[in-house]
């Protein structure tokens, strides 16, 4: 990548290129010769020169053939999906785009916005949903698999591309990448991969499931040749080496989050960016909010040229790090191996600072495929004519050379050697970084496995049908009898399925019907569920079933509920274990101030563990689920406490990341949180939701919608290009993007949604946090804005006569919020303030107006008075 000469050079937008959908005919058509002819028309006018691997597979796309693309990474698949994606604009059909991950998918639905215009793009990922109805969708591949559970051959999906196809092979989530080959047999495939190796099998599937002739484009020219590197040279020398060679930008891959970071934070002090760096790199970050506890550790690394990017970082910190790497501002990132996924981040060079791995049981040497996965991002067409891969030994390996040279060359019994780690680590050389650069990526093989929720969403399809003639569980044993699996392996998930069909009837999800006339009986999921009612976690049903065993009359009731939804969820270790480690720093500060010897505190502080509530019933709740429903097998129920925590202490996002030094794992908090709102939106049965619930379910979406929209921001900047340079000012009218009609039919839920926005509200005056009091209320246009000042002046006497405003427990009764009816969409509402002393004298007093389109998205509450 050349590097630019001036500020004006660097801060330049890109040259603006005719729209691809510009050139759908209007009426559009179905001529597959006139929709090749145009799409190559418009290649040649950007100037791209395709390559025969892409006019061969675009050519097979036209004729109406699954294409099986496999190609290194760089030479132009995603040109490829564009062209089936413009096939589909113009014969008005739809086409969908799936990823294995959030990130990839939110990356390709902005680049498709702004060659097929926003308006013709949706996204769809489980957390987030924009222009859904779009003829466009990308979205990761468990939505489109769900949906193919669901609806079967009725998905109107008449194109599917695949991205990173080899996914088919994860053993967890593979399942997702093989349900809608063998669902959808009207659908047009694209599978993509730069890493499939021997597809045979899959083809020959394919074939026979759908009476389409499958075509394999394959192809090992790169179209920027690679060199490799074997470096046994201290990590920092080697990066600074890099850049001075001109080899920045530079991913260097770590394994951990952990490592990632406390590189980046190390490469600060060396001298990455030059002063118009870093300038250009401050002007385009302009006014963005770093507004969350580790946000000015990213901005500190974003100063001095240096970007990271993992899972563990909020989606506006990767998003914006992704924007200003694609513009050439970053020097170097470090990262984990999510870098292999096909997130767009043009880098010159990838450093392994190791080739071994923890995969969540044990350590292995990277299989080939991943390897060359991170290793084919190095050079990108159009910024790079070469690029390097390069592979750091191990730190003991190098530091023990560098003590050899300190001793001059004496006899290896003088030299004190470094020992290799003890713990995850296994041992490799420049022979195992040849053989992987060697070797071919391993075979897919199928993971195909059954789940509650995939038989509840099989069951559901056959009852949508309404077809008496066809059989009980029909889709079920279909889908079974379609996998890529042998015959035993299908006659054992038969058995695996039947055994989670009589799960789902003694817990009552399902029942039985029956025709008085016919007497037919058949199985049907019981119609007192909400609509959207899932079973998305693996433990969902424990969920249902030990809610029933729950006293609703009990205070605690919905905390339990909560209680329990958190335990089917995956435990977010990172947050744990700094839970753990705040309590056994509080429980030793109790026990040194009580006189306890040495001995005994250790002795108390080895039992101190994350909070579990109701952990005793919880197991053996658990333990009685497992007697009965044996699919269980290994898996384990995980009680915790973080969403529970969160809204017992009514702590925002930020208090809850300072108070447990979550700063590193803000993204995985937020993901969290996002998970256990879903979980207990759709998941626990409507009637076991009272009020408190919904108040709890309100105050975590608050939550995450208070914490980040970049993505919703960023959409709307696409739909709105005169928007695109002032829209951190205009985020109160971006977040109006998504209406939820189903909140404003349910009158609980809707109070529910206001009276988390006014504890939200009330909670940041409590804090005296005014800037989040700002962001709290919706601003009138032509009316006095409430501004930081406007607050604390209103304030004010209420501080003088005050000595706080109480925000614990009893402050937030639902007694204190009271909303009235005005006129249809616009309501009155006053929200009481609880002072010391009791006499609540003071109130905030306001208004939610719905009409003329406006949305339900945060916030709604026009503040109109503060006062008694």
């Amino acid at each position: 990548m050349a590097d630019p000469d001036t500020l004006e050079a660097i801060l330049a937008p890109p040259k603006a290129r005719p729209t691809l959908a510009s050139r759908v005919p209007e009426g559009g058509t179905k001529d597959p010769a006139e929709i090749l002819s145009l799409f190559l028309a418009w290649v040649e006018e950007v100037g791209f020169d395709p390559y025969p691997a892409q006019e061969e597979a675009l050519l097979a796309l036209m004729q109406g053939n699954h294409v099986i693309l496999s190609t290194p990474t760089g030479s132009g698949k995603s040109l490829v999906a564009l062209g089936l994606h413009f096939k589909a604009l113009c014969e008005g059909r739809r086409c969908y785009y799936t990823s294995p991950v959030k990130a990839l998918a939110s990356e390709k639905f902005f680049s498709l916005c702004e060659d097929l215009g926003a308006e013709n793009v949706g996204m769809q990922t489980g957390d987030a949903s924009i222009n859904s109805k779009a003829p466009i969708i990308c979205c990761t591949a468990e939505v489109l698999s769900n949906l193919a559970l669901r609806l079967g051959d009725r998905v109107d999906a008449p194109y599917v591309v695949m991205d990173e196809f080899h996914y088919y092979a994860d053993p967890e989530r593979g399942v997702a990448w093989q349900i809608p080959l063998i669902t959808l047999p009207r659908t047009q495939f694209l599978l993509m991969s730069a890493t499939l190796g021997d597809m045979r099998a899959i083809e020959e599937k394919l074939r026979q499931q759908t009476e389409r002739e499958p075509v394999t484009v394959s192809s090992d020219q790169r179209p920027v040749p690679l060199y490799y590197e074997y470096r046994e040279t201290p990590l920092h020398e080697t990066v600074e080496d890099l850049v001075e060679k001109g080899r920045a930008p530079a991913y260097i891959v770590c394994f951990t989050q952990r490592d990632a970071a406390e590189l980046a934070q190390s490469l600060t002090s060396a001298s990455m960016s030059s002063r118009q760096e870093r300038e250009a790199i401050r002007e385009h970050v302009g006014d963005f909010h770093f507004d969350t506890p580790y946000g000015k550790t990213v901005r500190r690394m974003l100063d001095h040229g240096v970007g990271i990017h993992h899972a563990g970082l909020l989606p506006k910190y990767r998003l914006l790090v992704e924007q200003l790497s694609q513009r050439g501002l970053l020097k170097v990132i470090c990262g984990t191996d999510t870098l292999g996924v096909g997130v767009n981040i043009p880098i010159r060079t990838v450093v392994f600072t190791q080739l071994c791995k923890f995969d969540g049981t044990e350590t292995v040497i990277l299989k080939v495929r991943d390897f060359k996965q991170i290793a084919g991002r190095a050079g990108r067409k159009g910024f790079d004519d070469k690029g390097w891969v390069v592979c750091q030994a191990p730190e003991h390996v190098i530091e023990n050379k560098r003590r050899e040279r300190r001793a001059g060359g004496g006899k290896r019994s003088k030299v004190h050697r470094k020992a290799p780690p003890r713990e995850r680590f296994i041992p490799w050389d420049q022979k195992t970084f040849e053989s992987l650069v060697r070797r071919p990526p391993e075979t897919l093989k199928s993971q195909f496995r059954m789940s509650n929720s995939m038989v509840l969403s099989l069951l559901q399809q056959d009852g949508d049908r309404n077809d008496p003639d066809r059989p009980n569980f029909a889709s079920l044993r279909e889908l079974i009898g379609r996998s890529h699996e042998s015959p035993a392996r299908k006659a054992e998930l038969l058995q695996t399925a039947a055994a989670h069909v009589r799960s789902l009837y003694h817990t009552g999800v399902l029942g039985i019907s029956k025709d008085a006339k016919t007497n037919y009986r058949w199985v049907v999921v019981n119609e007192d569920l909400q609509f959207n009612f899932s079973l998305h976690q693996q433990l969902s049903l424990f969920l249902v079933e030990t809610i029933e065993r729950l006293d609703p009359t009990a205070p605690d009731y919905s905390l339990d509920v909560l209680t329990l939804a958190e335990s089917v969820l995956e435990n977010p270790m990172a947050v744990l274990y700094r839970q753990q480690d705040v309590y056994r720093d509080e429980l030793m500060a109790q026990l040194k101030a009580q006189g306890l010897p040495w001995e005994e505190r250790i002795e108390k502080l080895e039992k101190v563990t994350w909070p579990k509530p109701r952990a005793e019933f919880v197991y053996e709740s658990f333990n009685r689920f497992r007697r009965v429903h044996p699919w269980v097998g290994s898996d384990n129920i995980r009680p915790k406490s973080i969403g529970r925590d969160m809204f017992e202490t009514y702590a925002s996002f930020n208090d809850y990341v300072r108070r447990y030094g979550l700063e590193r794992s803000e993204g995985l908090l937020l993901r969290y949180i996002s998970q256990l709102f879903k979980t207990v939106s759709q998941s626990v049965p409507k009637n076991a939701q009272d009020e408190v619930l919904l108040d709890i379910k309100a105050f975590l979406r608050t939550t995450v919608e208070h914490t980040d929209a970049s993505l919703l921001e960023e959409w709307e900047a696409m739909l709105h290009p005169e928007l695109r340079l002032e829209r951190r000012d205009q985020a109160e009218k971006i977040k109006q993007l998504i209406r939820d009609q189903e909140l404003l039919g349910d009158p609980r839920a809707f109070a529910a949604r206001v009276r988390a926005e006014l504890h939200y509200l009330v909670r940041s005056l409590a804090h005296h946090d005014w800037e989040e009091a700002v962001a709290s209320v919706r601003q009138v246009e032509g009316a006095e804005p409430w501004t930081e000042d406007r607050f604390q002046t209103a304030l004010a006497p209420f501080f003088a006569e005050h000595t706080e405003l109480d925000f614990s427990g009893r402050a937030r009764g639902a007694d204190l919020t009271r909303i009235d009816v005005v006129q249809p969409r616009v309501w009155r509402v006053r929200q009481t303030l609880v002072d010391p002393e009791g006499d609540n004298l003071w109130s905030l007093e306001g208004t939610i107006d719905l009409r003329r389109g406006k949305s339900l998205e945060s916030p709604l509450f026009q503040l109109e008075r503060i006062g008694t």
